[in-house]
């Protein structure tokens, strides 16, 4: 109002109520624009699709990041992979808690050369970067005077948007690890420092060595009697892992490394390399830690790496194994290593031990080239010469990097089964077989879908009485066939729902040759191998009926005691798959039962579905005879 009454305006103001208004309409559009962020938006509708505009930009609030250690025995690249990701980040400015270099040594020559390494870590740094000793760096008289030739003070502090940064120096009187310190003189800057600033609306302490969980510290218990009737925290390190502390009003937290010594077991220990990200807010400091393998650029996935991992086969895998006998006791199954891309690639394979049988890997961990292929044995012993076919598979953890420049290699993980399967074969039809649903005339074997194959809640299948499910095959010139008998307690059907939702016989169908269908793990789905799905309704029960090769034939009969299904495959489409008379197929044979009006589902197979993690190479294989 100084203006006004400078221009006479007190008079004006008092003598036109309505200019009056005006001006301070005007005053509270500019005080109003100059302080909120301008944004134009065009919506014609009353409603609006968002929540409120009060942008979350005060002027108060700021973000700044901390380091932690990254030396104590340093992990070389580590720290500078965080400056790199700050830079990403941009906060405003990077805090330290010290150990910033390897130190321990009077040789200046020595020292020179580590603090020309780290300041050229912090000349990559696209933001202030402020300096806190720790043990590492000031051990002795002669490190404490490189600190002062470089960095002038050991401890210092500024305020920024009324918060007050105190950096410390917990090495005080050269002590080394465990026993760091604050004496007096540091003690008396502390006080002064406090008593200046009194009515700042935060304070925030940075110092290396957690002193408030060490002894004969000398004057730290006296500065915590001084921050506890302020709002503070306190940050530090040394320890390489993390905690926090509720105590003396604040919050005091240690923190991990930034490329110090660390088993790096999880945040469980608090062992991991991260930067903090502060949100200075008006209710006190909001942290989130950041780490560091949880940050990455706009290169995390490039179209290269996309064209390395997507839609390819994990680049391990084993080969099949069939048996005639299935109480063998030797059995040695292939694993090939497929390197396709241009990078080197690295492979560790670790078995889980089996309950039952025993086996060794010829190699264990293996450098692939690029472009090249790497075979070895998976050999099994069977001492007990029990049926190799109904025991749980082997499975062996698979890990696989690529090795990259410049970036984190790409590490692919995945658990691989194994099992021997039986060579089973599909017999001749005895005679012309008639496709109505009536499985009495089959004379094959049958086959009965193993019930530690089903999917879904423990508690939504009762065993046996709840549903089981046998099949049979044979074949002609004509056809493959199946058939089905299911004995189910409550078939469910809806005639308008989808047909994935209510009771269904699933067939998958790989006609392929053996050495492609052995290997199908999923991909190619109703392009390469086909899918049969059958409900029990009466219009439309097949599913993309129209999608599948022509002259698929089906009946179904319903009686008390569940369903029985026939099935015909045209062998014209099978010769076709394999480019002359057919000799294999892969089936995978499972079935869809809900319960409770279609709210209970447990799916069961004869063996995993072949997209699952647990399937098993050449499963379902039938062959010829």
């Amino acid at each position: 109002m100084g203006s006004i009454s400078q221009l006479g305006g007190k008079s004006i103001l008092m003598k036109n109520p309505l200019f009056a208004l005006l001006f301070l309409l005007i005053t509270y559009a500019l005080s109003y624009g100059q302080n909120q962020s301008r944004i134009i938006i065009d919506i014609p509708s009353d409603q609006k699709p968002w929540n409120n505009i009060d942008w979350n930009n005060s002027p108060d609030r700021f973000q700044f990041a901390i380091v932690t250690d990254r030396t104590g025995g340093h992990r070389p690249g580590v720290f500078m992979q965080g400056v790199k990701k700050l830079n990403l980040l941009q906060p405003e400015f990077v805090m330290s808690v010290g150990d910033l270099i390897e130190g321990y040594t009077r040789d200046v020559g020595k020292l020179d050369t580590e603090w020309a390494e780290f300041n050229g870590f912090i000349d990559s740094l696209e933001m202030p970067f402020f300096y806190v000793p720790g043990n590492h760096d000031i051990t002795n008289e002669v490190m404490e005077d490189k600190w002062k030739e470089l960095f002038g003070v050991t401890y210092y502090h500024f305020v920024y948007k009324d918060v007050l940064f105190l950096c410390l120096n917990s090495e005080d009187n050269r002590r080394g690890a465990g026993r760091g310190t604050v004496d007096d003189e540091q003690y008396e800057y502390i006080k002064k420092v406090l008593e200046e600033n009194e009515n700042v609306k935060w304070t925030l302490v940075f110092l290396h060595q957690p002193l408030w969980v060490q002894e004969d510290t000398k004057r730290w218990r006296d500065v915590e009697k001084l921050l506890e009737n302020r709002d503070h925290n306190v940050f530090a390190g040394h320890y390489h892992r993390y905690w926090k502390t509720q105590r003396n009003n604040g919050k005091y937290i240690a923190l991990a490394t930034t490329g110090g010594s660390s088993r790096l077991r999880g945040t469980a220990y608090g062992e991991f390399d991260h930067v903090v990200w502060v949100t200075m807010t008006e209710e006190g400091p909001l942290l989130a830690n950041l780490l560091l393998e949880g940050i990455w650029d706009e290169d995390i996935v490039t179209e290269d790496i996309m064209k390395l991992v997507r839609n390819k086969p994990f680049p391990v895998r084993i080969g099949p194994v069939y048996v005639e006998n299935s109480s063998v006791d030797r059995i040695e199954a292939e694993l090939k290593i497929t390197n396709d891309s241009d990078k080197r690639m690295s492979v560790n394979i670790e078995g889980i031990t089996h309950s039952s049988l025993f086996y060794e890997l010829e190699e264990q961990s293996i450098t692939v080239e690029p472009n090249d292929v790497a075979i070895f044995s998976l050999n099994v012993t069977n001492h007990r010469r029990i049926d190799v076919t109904a025991l749980d598979p082997v499975r062996l953890k698979a890990e696989v990097s690529y090795e990259y420049e410049g970036r984190p290699d790409i590490t692919l993980r995945k658990t691989l089964f194994f099992a021997p399967v039986f060579k089973r074969k599909v017999i001749r039809a005895p005679k012309k077989v008639i496709i109505d649903g009536n499985i009495k005339e089959w004379q094959g074997e049958w086959i009965t879908l193993r019930e530690k194959n089903m999917r879904g809640e423990p508690f939504d299948y009762d065993g046996k009485k709840d549903c089981s499910i046998k099949f049979s095959s044979s074949y002609d010139d004509e056809h493959l066939y199946l058939a089905l008998d299911i004995s189910d307690e409550e078939i469910y059907v809806s005639e308008k729902g989808s047909l994935w939702r209510q009771d269904a016989l699933v067939v998958g169908l790989d006609a392929r040759p053996l050495h492609v269908s052995a290997k199908n793990t999923g991909e190619g789905r109703n392009t390469e191998w086909l899918t049969y799905l059958r409900t029990f309704k009466e219009k439309d029960a097949v599913f993309n009926a129209d999608r599948l090769p022509p002259g698929i034939e089906s009946a179904v009969v319903r009686n008390e005691k569940g369903i029985q299904v026939e099935l015909a495959f045209p062998a014209e489409y099978l010769n076709k798959m394999q480019a002359g008379p057919w000799s294999s197929v892969r089936l995978g044979v499972g079935y869809l039962d809900f319960d409770d009006n279609g709210k209970e589902r447990t799916e069961h197979y004869w063996y995993p579905a072949w997209n699952s993690e647990e399937n098993i190479p050449g499963s379902g294989m039938i062959f010829k005879e």
